[in-house]
């Protein structure tokens, strides 16, 4: 469970604390902090999750349900352990393509133990074994993974000296080290523009 604390002084580059973590993500804008894309364990825009398509859950979700009845999130970390961490779709894009299906008849749900424990239908099966075996596998593809480990590397470089400055130091230096991140972004978005 995520801490809500609010003190200034518990906020390392590990806390989640709704105050200090919100002015930490304003200095970075939508896409983070921490970085989102396929090799992080982002909440930004997108969050971890390649570039798969919306039908790839749909597909991933029934795939895996060949397998073996699951949970929801358990469906989450098997697609994240099974596409080698490349993608990892989100609660708000399984659990709305789950009743979907559930309204069309190709799954059913019951409850155990407070959690819906989800089972394919007959119809179901049928539209599992006409799709892909391992829809997953797409969002991995054409990733340069050493190149995506230094960006990793130097991003959560960046968060940790951020997390440092914003954890010991004077409310001066975290306004400075807020104007540095300001600063990084837009020369990153000028980087895109090919301009200097």
């Amino acid at each position: 469970m995520r801490s809500h604390g609010h003190g200034h002084g518990d906020c390392g580059p590990g806390h989640r604390g709704r105050g200090d973590f919100e002015g930490r993500r304003a200095a970075f804008g939508p896409f983070g902090p921490p970085f989102g894309g396929p090799w992080g364990g982002g909440r930004g825009r997108g969050g971890p999750r390649g570039r798969a398509r919306r039908g790839d859950v749909r597909a991933s979700i029934l795939a895996l349900l060949a397998d073996r009845p699951m949970h929801g999130y358990e469906m989450i970390r098997e697609i994240g352990e099974r596409s080698g961490g490349a993608w990892r779709p989100s609660p708000g894009s399984v659990y709305p393509t789950l009743q979907l299906l559930e309204d069309e008849g190709l799954i059913v749900s019951e409850s155990e133990g407070g959690k819906k424990l989800f089972t394919l239908t007959d119809a179901g099966r049928t539209e599992a074994e006409a799709g892909p075996r391992a829809p997953w596998e797409e969002a991995g593809r054409g990733i340069d993974w050493e190149n995506v480990n230094e960006i990793r590397q130097a991003g959560f470089g960046l968060m940790e000296a951020f997390g440092q400055v914003w954890k010991t130091g004077s409310a001066e230096q975290r306004q400075k080290a807020l104007a540095v991140i300001n600063e990084s972004r837009k020369k990153l978005y000028l980087i895109l523009a090919d301009e200097d």
